[in-house]
């Protein structure tokens, strides 16, 4: 895989052959299924809290897509949402998961909702947090950058950190001092990590999410809609306009959390994630 990456003591040990290149994964914990889907441009090591936290009464399965965190990156990888959705259902078919608990954060619910409603995944639940599943979805930085690709791509590498670095700051609520945000960022740094970044925003598409969004009213399974407060990516709003278009969704909110709700409130997600799961368990 393009470059290990293990911080903090969060490392993925096994591997999967996709056809686009071997995925980093993790299974932890014991119990009934669990499987969680991060968005962009983060990785699992966005999970890791609340991994450790679920893992005490569930089997935790957690992955990073195609081209992030520590899985393959290469040149002419498509790692847009509908490879990723593909991914995912290869990866349920691998595990034995056949109807798993199942959570996606940003592009992850956009993945987790495209394999439930155009792959026929089957989910005993699902979970959104801080969802892209209703457009317009894509930040103002990531518009810039699609539409200025070649300019961007060649940005000196110093100029490049500082505009990614403050662009992950955005997406926390709390501080983070250059350390607490290393991990977010080196994925995406060097030679490798810059074109891989590059490479995913120019997959954004926005008709990854209009397909399928008429098709929210035919979702039959429970599912908990989850948003930061403070998410200044995707406003709060999306997430009562998500929670309206699904029958009988929930939707909770998240308070002093920004879109990485995970990073800033691990303990309220887990807890509402183990929760909304463990009500189907008894």
């Amino acid at each position: 895989m393009s470059g290990a990456i293990a911080t903090g003591g969060w490392r993925l040990d096994r591997a999967y052959d996709f056809s686009g290149g071997k995925v980093a994964y993790g299974v932890v914990g014991d119990g009934p299924p669990v499987v969680l889907v991060h968005g962009t441009p983060s990785w699992s090591y966005l999970w890791r809290d609340v991994v450790r936290r679920l893992s005490e009464r569930w089997t935790v399965y957690a992955y990073d897509l195609l081209g992030y965190g520590s899985s393959d990156k290469h040149e002419g990888q498509d790692v847009s949402i509908p490879a990723q959705t593909e991914l995912l259902v290869e990866l349920l078919d691998r595990w034995g998961l056949e109807s798993p608990f199942v959570t996606g954060h940003d592009i992850g619910a956009a993945i987790t909702l495209r394999a439930l409603l155009l792959r026929d995944a089957g989910y005993r639940r699902l979970a959104l947090v801080d969802a892209v599943a209703i457009a317009p979805w894509i930040t103002p930085l990531s518009r810039h950058v699609k539409r200025y690709l070649e300019a961007y791509q060649t940005m000196p590498e110093h100029a490049y950190r500082q505009v990614l670095a403050t662009h992950l700051r955005s997406a926390i609520h709390k501080e983070m001092d250059d350390a607490a945000l290393a991990p977010y960022l080196s994925p995406w740094l060097g030679e490798v990590g810059q074109r891989a970044y590059y490479r995913q925003v120019a997959r954004f598409d926005e008709r990854h999410t209009t397909e399928v969004e008429p098709l929210y009213g035919s979702i039959d399974l429970p599912v908990l809609v989850l948003w930061g407060e403070q998410d200044g990516w995707l406003h709060p709003s999306f997430g009562e306009r998500l929670r309206a278009s699904i029958p009988g969704a929930r939707l909770q909110t998240v308070p002093e959390a920004g879109h990485f709700a995970m990073e800033d409130r691990p303990e309220e997600i887990a807890a509402a994630l183990d929760r909304f799961f463990g009500e189907e368990r008894g």
